[in-house]
């Protein structure tokens, strides 16, 4: 048994097909979507997000901000970053994590600068871990 689900970024379609079961982290925590779900609304957070295809296909990907939504059956996931395990630069987020740890180590740094540099480790950690996970 399956579902329908799109997957849908700012650069625009980035799934769209037939799917056995959806995980994904919301703000909440990490849900899990199977076919037959009830209708279903919520922000997403920054972690992993797994498809499983018929067959038993798994295909994992970074998952950043954005909504999951389940409505008669069919799930839209809006994610405002959404990048495949095999598409993420390993090199590219090393660097950001190291950036963003530099800014955290920085004094007298404001509330709202740590918060986001705080995010943007938090990104790039989210990204090495899912690449590392091929």
């Amino acid at each position: 048994m399956t579902f329908h689900l799109q997957v849908v970024t700012p650069d625009g379609l980035a799934f769209e097909g037939e799917a056995e079961k959806l995980s994904v982290r919301t703000q909440d925590g990490i849900i899990g979507i199977l076919p037959r779900h009830i209708d279903y609304v919520a922000p997403l957070g920054m972690g992993e997000a797994v498809i499983t295809e018929p067959e038993g296909k798994v295909r994992r990907a970074a998952c950043i901000g954005g909504m999951v939504a389940v409505h008669s059956g069919a799930v839209r996931l809006v994610a405002t970053t959404f990048e495949w395990a095999d598409q993420i630069d390993l090199e590219r987020a090393k660097a950001a994590e190291e950036k963003a740890r530099a800014m955290m180590a920085r004094e007298g740094l404001s509330q709202r600068d740590l918060k986001l540099a705080e995010a943007k480790l938090h990104r790039a950690l989210v990204r090495q871990s899912v690449h590392r996970g091929l």
